[in-house]
């Protein structure tokens, strides 16, 4: 009796997603653009949404925005994700 291969397990979406890395390129343009997002804990018991971009292979730049809320924090993330999609940019690929 043979094993049956072994799958990977599906992809699961997040509903509610705690971070996203995107990117940007477009050899034509000489553009070679990362954006990326995180949300963090604080130690006041608030939310940090962490942006960081720049160009791939450097460290970019980061800004940090401090909500009281999670819920805020998390709409303000799929809000910058969607302004960065409608520039361009994609979801990172691993490879």
């Amino acid at each position: 009796m043979t094993k049956a291969p072994q799958m990977a397990p599906p992809r699961q979406f997040s509903l509610f997603p705690e971070s996203a890395r995107l990117q940007r390129i477009d050899p034509a343009t000489n553009c070679w653009r990362f954006y990326r997002l995180t949300l963090q804990d604080d130690l006041f018991g608030g939310t940090v949404l962490v942006r960081s971009w720049g160009r791939l292979g450097t460290t970019g730049q980061e800004r940090r925005e401090r909500f009281g809320d999670p819920v805020a924090a998390q709409a303000e993330l799929i809000r910058w994700v969607r302004v960065k999609q409608r520039r361009g940019y994609r979801e990172e690929t691993d490879g």
